[in-house]
């Protein structure tokens, strides 16, 4: 043998001892399941396949020609080990029992072909060309098609069962489809490829030997979405079938187009490859695909599962309801392969409006009226609109009018309605399809669950902007009760005036008490209205308080109310910072709270003090008391009171709420029958 002999007798020989250690590794304890048989014939006849090669370069006795068979044979075991292991993932095969049977016929013919040289004689006259190159193309594809099934359909923690065995077979008609694609293109082998498959082979045993330990160690059943996966897979078949057609276009412009041959394989490679990209990122071509092989290999056309998994994700991401209507067009422009569309919601008047456009490329009216005939059908039929059907039926549209929809230069396939419970909420109008075709009872199906999933998140955000309305009202409404209240106090000091003023009304000290007190209610109403003109609420500026002046002020504004008031002040001077009038409103209205649940004879202390933190005031009663559930339930519930109609309810709350804007503390402590204590801490100015 000289050197080259040498070369491919190693090569194949290396790769009978890897494949001959594979056997007996395969045959140790390895469980008996459907696997086992599969997986020892494609271990033998690739065994068989390069112990041939290596004897007959041995006996300087190759024929390249004489290893097809075997090579055929070898693939076809590997394919039904992939196969094995592809029903063990799903209940039915990729391919419908029809495929497999073409299939099936298409491998016994060119076995035989490359078995009798004289039928192949006669099918190659008769053929113009030797198909067993190609056939063999073919093989490498499907071989690299069931590799990308069993692994895109396997969960990630049966990726670590199955990764080492795809990558092996993987390569293995990887680099078969390389061989065969050359040598197709050129119309002879790349021997040195050839050769050198032996060696390549061989190290692909490792690989395969390690899956084949997780197979022996873990046999659970696999659960797989098939559906994404061909979609996938035909890429890569068209990907094959298209270097077929390059190929054998390639191999006779080489030939036929004398000293520019080669030249012009060149320039015809990159083309050919820059169509290939271009009818890969096509649209229209990939949903002609994606129809075909739904129409014809799935009794299902949809993934539902994954649809909805997408779309649930797709409406919990959306960061603002204002996004929601053009999520709502593109995925029904997605589901229907379309390539615009528009949506109109119900208002008030239950007219419909246009709120969002996307590429639909037409007249669209702004306003459907609730009468109109369109309207009219949706709600009383509740199906959707298929212009394609319209084409080929009309009649069932015959209580609709649709002509505004069909002008020429009205490109429009679907007008699809959304329901809630029964109400039309809204309706998208999608342009004309990448495919023109009729929609079936299960795109029907699909379109109208998505359409109900839609229209709930339509629904959720209406009703989260009606909450976001009512949360203003809230505040407008809380506003209007804080000003109630004050108001409420200032007319209580008034009638207080009033209803003393027959007893008092000759001495000096009542009416300058009185003036004061009147134009004290003066001033705060004077503030209140200038509020109401301005809109909304303006507090006073915080400024550095003396408490001292305030509680001064709090004896005056209640001391018309029985029980007096007793002041006890610690401290000579405690400043704060806070508003004026707000301190005093919220201190008033405790002390007047304090009042009214003592009896005349009782007592009602006003406390100031201090400690190196906080300002402390302390108002206490020895009133009817609080028990511990009405503190923790209802004392500062707003709007929530024991007067009856003589109360806002919102005294305490408005108290505690400016003192903990202050950064300060509240605290309650009470005991029926014993007393209250309130005890306010305002952090001190310094």
């Amino acid at each position: 043998m000289n050197s080259m002999e040498d070369y491919i007798y190693y090569s194949y020989l290396t790769a009978s001892v890897a494949n001959l250690f594979l056997l007996f590794f395969s045959l140790r304890d390895f469980k008996k399941n459907q696997l086992l048989l599969p997986l020892l014939l494609a271990i033998s006849l690739s065994l068989l396949w390069s112990g041939y090669i290596a004897y007959a370069v041995y006996h300087d006795d190759l024929l390249t020609s004489a290893t097809l068979p075997l090579e055929t044979l070898r693939d076809v075991a590997w394919f039904l080990l992939l196969r094995t292991l592809i029903l063990k993932q799903q209940d039915k095969f990729l391919f419908t029992t029809s495929t497999n049977k073409v299939f099936a016929l298409m491998i016994g013919f060119v076995f035989i072909l490359e078995i009798f040289s004289d039928f192949r004689y006669q099918v190659q006259m008769l053929l113009g060309q030797d198909i067993r190159i190609f056939a063999h193309v073919i093989f490498s594809i499907v071989g690299l098609i069931l590799v990308e099934q069993l692994f895109r359909n396997s969960t990630p923690d049966q990726h670590w069962t199955i990764k080492f065995l795809c990558l092996g077979l993987g390569a293995l008609f990887g680099v078969d489809f390389i061989v065969y694609t050359k040598s197709l293109l050129f119309a002879h082998i790349d021997f040195m490829l050839w050769n050198s498959r032996g060696f390549l082979n061989a190290l692909i045993v490792p690989l395969l030997a390690i899956s084949i330990r997780r197979l022996q160690t873990n046999s659970a059943n696999y659960i797989i979405a098939p559906r994404k996966t061909i979609f996938h897979t035909t890429v890569l078949i068209g990907t094959g079938a298209y270097l077929l057609l390059m190929s054998f276009a390639g191999f006779y412009i080489r030939d036929y187009d004398g000293s520019w041959g080669g030249v012009a394989q060149i320039i015809f490679v990159f083309i050919a490859i820059m169509t290939l990209l271009i009818l890969l990122v096509s649209g229209k071509v990939r949903s002609m695909t994606k129809v075909y092989f739904n129409q014809h290999f799935f009794n299902y056309r949809y993934d539902y599962r994954d649809i909805w998994i997408e779309l649930s994700k797709t409406i919990a991401q959306l960061d603002s309801v204002n996004e929601l209507s053009a999520v709502i067009i593109k995925t029904l422009m997605k589901l229907t392969e379309t390539s615009g569309g528009a949506l109109w919601l119900s208002n008030d008047q239950d007219d419909f409006y246009l709120a969002e456009e996307i590429n639909l490329n037409m007249h669209a009216p702004q306003t459907i009226k609730k009468n109109n005939s369109l309207i009219r059908f949706m709600k009383n039929k509740q199906w959707m609109i298929d212009f394609v059907e319209f084409a080929n039926t009309p009649y069932v549209y015959n209580e609709v009018d649709l002509s505004a929809w069909l002008a020429k230069d009205q490109r429009i396939s679907l007008i699809i309605p959304l329901f809630r419970k029964h109400k039309l909420v809204a309706f998208v109008v999608l342009a004309k399809a990448k495919i023109n075709r009729q929609l079936m009872w299960e795109d029907h199906d699909l379109l109208k669950t998505v359409g109900m999933q839609l229209t709930n998140a339509l629904a959720l955000s209406h009703t989260n902007e009606a909450l976001f309305r009512s949360r203003q009202f809230e505040a407008y409404n809380q506003l209007s009760a804080f000003l109630v209240h004050d108001l409420k106090n200032l007319v209580a000091q008034v009638s207080l005036i009033v209803k003393n003023s027959v007893k008092h009304r000759y001495k000096p000290e009542f009416i300058d008490d009185s003036i004061e007190t009147l134009e004290n209610v003066v001033n705060k109403i004077v503030s209140i209205l200038g509020q109401l003109n301005k809109g909304w609420v303006k507090t006073d500026s915080i400024s550095l308080l003396n408490l001292n002046e305030v509680i001064e002020d709090v004896k005056i504004q209640q001391q018309g109310h029985k029980p007096a008031i007793h002041i006890i002040m610690n401290v000579d001077k405690c400043e704060v910072l806070g508003e004026k009038e707000k301190l005093t409103a919220i201190l008033g209205h405790l002390v007047q709270n304090a009042q009214e649940a003592t009896e005349h004879h009782g007592t009602v202390q006003l406390i100031l003090s201090k400690d190196e933190r906080y300002a402390i005031i302390k108002i206490i009663d020895n009133g009817v008391g609080m028990d511990a559930k009405f503190i923790a339930e209802r004392l500062f519930k707003p709007f929530d009171t024991t007067k009856g109609n003589a109360g806002m309810g919102i005294g305490v709350y408005e108290a505690r709420d400016t003192i903990l804007k202050y950064e300060g503390l509240c605290d309650v402590e009470s005991n029926l029958g014993v007393g209250t204590t309130f005890t306010i801490k305002l952090p001190l100015a310094n």
